[in-house]
């Protein structure tokens, strides 16, 4: 998920763990449903694993866009079948001219800490959905989180609130929702990415997502946490 402009490639292992996040996905999504629309789309959509759950939510239509030449392959051929799917194997800032007000909402989740210019880049989101149209932004939270993991899969920042919101409305957007997301997270992130430098496995993304997501997603739709692992934010164009 390169998308900077340093030659596109593939991080491996840790990036293919997501799959099985499957609750997590399913989270993120359901708190971006309301404002998806029917064109959509998604920036740095990896190997397809939220592209798919968004296709089982029903999207009219997807346009994934992918630089990396090792995970586009496997993103194309995941998806490419799909009537509803256009997959492009491009920087969105290089197709963005080819898409002015056209999507009815642009996703990055979990992209937009691998960009260096992140403000430029969220002009091109500016140029391309249509009026009224929505940002749907989920980021990982908290620079004191900031791991060997974090620098090994590309990401150059974790966000904080007010940065974000910041970030958001300089682009032009205004703020619709915003929030920390996943509680729970912080404190096994820190001890095991950046105290003892482990990397994520199959199995405990797998059993974090099995045991300890439905409960927090429980919690934290009562509750709003005043600090999370993570951010989720949906912003709209004027």
């Amino acid at each position: 998920m390169n998308t900077t402009n340093r030659p596109p490639q593939y991080f491996g292992k840790d990036l293919e763990t997501m799959y099985f996040a499957k609750n997590y996905h399913k989270w993120i999504l359901d708190e971006f449903a309301p404002y998806l629309g029917n064109v959509i789309a998604e920036i740095g959509a990896g190997t397809g694993n939220f592209s798919s759950f968004l296709i089982k939510k029903g999207v009219e239509h997807l346009i994934a866009f992918e630089p990396s030449n090792n995970m586009f392959p496997l993103l194309n051929d995941r998806l490419g079948k799909d009537n509803k799917v256009k997959t492009i194997n491009a920087f969105f800032r290089d197709k963005a001219h080819q898409y002015e007000n056209t999507f009815d909402s642009v996703l990055y989740v979990n992209v937009l800490e691998h960009i260096e210019d992140d403000k430029n880049e969220l002009s091109y989101a500016y140029k391309t959905v249509k009026g009224k149209g929505h940002l749907l932004i989920f980021v990982p939270a908290l620079s004191f989180l900031y791991s060997d993991l974090d620098k090994k899969v590309g990401h150059y920042r974790r966000y904080h609130k007010q940065e974000l919101v910041e970030l958001i409305q300089s682009a032009g957007f205004s703020i619709k929702k915003v929030k920390y997301f996943d509680i729970s997270g912080i404190i096994p992130w820190y001890f095991a990415f950046v105290l003892f430098k482990k990397t994520t496995t199959e199995g405990n993304v797998s059993l974090y997502d099995r045991l300890i997501v439905p409960v927090m997603r429980k919690f934290e739709g009562i509750i709003t946490p005043i600090i999370g692992k993570n951010l989720l934010l949906v912003a709209q164009k004027a």
